[in-house]
C-alpha cells in the first residue's frame, strides 16, 4: 500500500465515532478479506494504520493515534447523492429507476422499488390511456403515499397520445413525471407543471407538480431549466387548461425540479459519454441559477452507462445528485417482459447493443439503442428505414424488395398488416390514417412502424415464433452488469430482483467511494479487497 498522503485528517472522524456504538479495542486487519470486511462496516469510520511492519485497516481508532496516517467517516448508501432530491420526492435513496416504454418499466417494478426507498418511473409511453389508467388504480391502492413518477415521452406523430396522458396524470393527481424524448416544450408538459403551482401561506410557489426532464442535449435542458415561455403560458390560460395565477407563478419558476443527464443508454439515445455530457449540464444549472436566482437549486442525476457500483460511485463523484438506472431493471423479474427476453438480456456483454430506427420517430429518422446479440432486429429495421428513404411508397418497391418484406421480415401481405395498422390507429389516432389517406410514403412508413411496434410487443410476450426479431432496448450497462455479477446469485435471472439490485448498486457505489477516498489520498489498497461482491439479501435487509 502507498500511503504517501493522507486522504482525511485522523482527528476530523473523531466526531463519526461519538454516535457509533462503542467497538472495544481497534482490530486492525492486514490481510485482503479483513480488510474488505473493515471497509465493508459501512455506518463506522475506516483508519489506515502503519502497523511497522507494513499498514492495516480498522474500524475504531487505535490507542496509538500517532499509528493512524489515513481516516475516512462512515458512508452509508441513503448518503449518497442529494439530500435535497431525497427531501424532494421523499425517498431514502438518490437512485431512480427510469422508465421503459410499453409497460417495461411495469407497476411491478414501480412498486418493488418504492417500497424498497428509492423512485421508479412507469413506463406510460407507447400505451393506451385505459392502461395507464390501471396502473395509476393500482398504485393508489398498493402504494399509498409511496413516491412515483410516471413517464411523459414527447410524441411528434402522436400529440393525441401526450394530451390524453396529461389528462390522467391530472386526473388522477401523479404528483411525478418523467419527461423524457422531448426536442422542444410542448403545451401539454408546461400544462402539467402549471397545473400543480400554487401560492403557499407563507407567499413561497408550491410546486406539487414534479417534474424530472431526462436529456442529452444542453438546449434541450435549458428549456427545462428556465420558466415555461410565456406564449405557452398565455395559450394555456386562454383555453382554460390553467389558471391565470398558475400562468403567473409559471412564469418564476423552472420547468423542471430535475435534469437526467442521459449518456450511452437504452432506448432512445445519442449516446454522449457521461463525463461529457454531465459537467455541461452542471456548469449550465449553476449559470441559470445564478441569472434567475431562483429559490432551490435544480438537481442534476445522471444516467446512462450506470450498472455497477463503480459506475455509480464514478456518477456520484462527479456531482450527481442522483443516478438512473434502465437497462439493468429490465433484466429483473418484475420488469413487464417476457423470460425469453431477460435470459437474452443476461447473456449480452457490453458490446453486443447497436442502433435502430425508433418507431415513434422513424419519419425523422431518429433511432435507439437495441441489443444485438441473439435478434435479427437491427438489421431488419435499417432495412425498413432504407426503403422509406429510397422508394415514395409500398407501390413504388421492386418486386424483390416487396416479396423479401413480405416473406421475411412482415412475414404476412402488406394487404394483411395494413388491416391491423386500421385496426390500431383507428382506435388510437384516426388523424394518422387521414393523414396517410392521400400521402404513399405515410402509408409506407406507418406500415414500416407496425413491425418496428411489433417487434417490441413479441419481446414483451415472448413469442417463440418470432424471437428473431426481438426488440430489446439495451445500453451498455447491461453487459457491465452481467459482467460485475458472474458467478454470484445474481448471474441466474431469475434471481434478479429489482430491489436487490438497488440495494447492492447503491452499497457498492458507497464501498467504492469509500476506496475512492483513500486511493485519492495516496492509500493503495489490496485489489482483492477493493471489489464489492454481491451477495444474496435476507428479506428484512432487501427492503431496507
Amino acid at each position: 500500500m502507498n500511503t504517501d498522503r493522507t486522504t482525511t485528517r485522523p482527528d476530523a472522524v473523531r466526531t463519526a465515532d461519538r454516535g457509533a456504538p462503542a467497538a472495544g479495542p481497534a482490530t486492525v486487519h492486514t490481510d485482503p478479506g479483513g480488510i474488505h470486511q473493515a471497509l465493508a462496516r459501512l455506518d463506522r469510520p475506516c483508519y489506515i494504520v502503519d502497523t511497522g511492519q507494513g499498514v492495516g485497516i480498522a474500524n475504531s481508532r487505535p490507542e496509538a493515534a500517532g499509528r493512524v496516517v489515513a481516516a475516512t467517516g462512515p458512508l452509508t448508501p441513503d448518503a449518497l447523492g442529494s439530500s435535497a432530491f431525497r427531501a424532494r420526492h421523499g425517498v431514502r435513496y438518490a437512485y431512480m429507476g427510469g422508465a421503459m416504454a410499453g409497460g417495461i418499466a411495469s407497476e411491478e417494478l414501480v412498486i418493488a422499488l418504492a417500497r424498497s426507498g428509492a423512485l421508479a418511473s412507469f413506463g406510460a409511453a407507447g400505451l393506451l390511456p385505459e392502461r395507464i389508467e390501471t396502473a395509476l388504480t393500482r398504485f393508489a391502492a398498493e402504494i399509498p403515499g409511496l413516491p412515483y413518477a410516471v413517464n411523459l415521452i414527447h410524441s411528434p406523430s402522436e400529440d393525441a397520445l401526450e394530451r390524453d396522458c396529461v389528462e390522467l396524470l391530472l386526473k388522477h393527481g401523479v404528483r411525478c413525471v418523467e419527461a423524457s424524448a422531448f426536442m422542444d416544450l410542448t403545451p401539454h408538459v408546461v400544462r402539467y407543471r402549471a397545473a400543480g403551482l400554487r401560492r403557499g401561506a407563507d407567499g413561497r410557489i408550491r410546486t406539487d407538480n414534479r417534474l424530472i426532464a431526462k436529456v442529452s442535449r444542453a438546449e434541450v435542458a435549458e428549456r427545462f431549466m428556465r420558466p415555461a415561455p410565456d406564449s405557452l403560458l398565455d395559450d394555456l390560460a386562454s383555453r382554460g387548461l390553467i389558471t391565470a395565477e398558475q400562468a403567473e407563478l409559471a412564469r418564476h419558476v423552472p420547468m423542471a425540479d430535475d435534469i437526467t443527464a442521459e449518456a450511452d443508454s437504452g432506448g432512445h439515445t445519442d449516446r454522449r459519454p457521461l463525463t461529457a455530457l454531465f459537467p455541461t449540464l452542471l456548469r449550465l444549472r449553476e449559470a441559470i441559477g445564478r441569472e434567475l436566482r431562483y429559490e432551490r437549486p435544480i438537481g442534476v442525476g445522471a444516467a446512462g452507462g450506470i450498472g455497477t457500483p463503480r459506475a455509480a460511485a464514478a456518477a456520484f463523484a462527479m456531482g450527481a445528485d442522483y443516478i438512473v438506472v434502465g437497462s439493468v431493471h429490465q433484466a429483473c423479474l418484475e420488469s413487464g417482459t417476457s423470460d425469453a427476453a431477460r435470459s437474452l438480456l443476461a447473456g449480452a456483454s457490453s458490446a453486443d447493443c447497436e442502433m435502430a430506427p425508433a418507431a415513434d420517430m422513424f419519419e425523422l429518422g431518429v433511432e435507439l439503442q437495441v441489443l444485438k446479440k441473439g435478434t435479427f432486429f437491427p438489421m431488419r429495421a435499417k432495412k425498413l428505414y432504407e426503403l422509406y428513404q429510397a422508394y415514395d411508397g409500398i407501390e413504388a418497391l421492386p418486386a424483390a424488395e416487396l416479396r423479401n418484406l413480405e416473406q421475411q421480415i412482415f412475414r404476412r401481405s402488406v394487404d394483411e398488416v395494413w388491416a391491423e395498422v386500421e385496426r390500431y390507429f383507428t382506435r388510437r389516432d384516426p388523424e394518422q390514417l387521414r393523414r396517410a389517406a392521400s400521402a404513399p410514403r405515410r402509408r409506407m412508413a406507418l406500415l414500416f412502424r407496425w413491425y418496428l411496434g411489433m417487434a417490441s410487443r413479441w419481446a414483451v410476450t415472448g413469442d417463440a415464433d418470432r424471437r428473431a426479431d426481438y426488440q430489446l432496448w439495451c445500453g451498455p450497462a447491461m453487459g457491465a452488469f452481467n459482467e460485475w455479477v458472474g458467478g454470484t446469485y445474481l448471474a441466474a435471472p431469475e434471481n434478479r430482483r429489482a430491489a436487490d439490485v438497488a440495494h447492492h448498486l447503491m452499497r457498492g457505489a458507497a464501498f467504492t467511494s469509500r476506496v475512492h477516498q483513500f486511493a485519492l489520498g495516496g492509500v493503495r489498497l489490496p485489489a482483492a479487497a477493493t471489489e464489492y461482491t454481491p451477495a444474496p439479501l435476507a428479506a428484512p435487509e432487501a427492503a431496507r
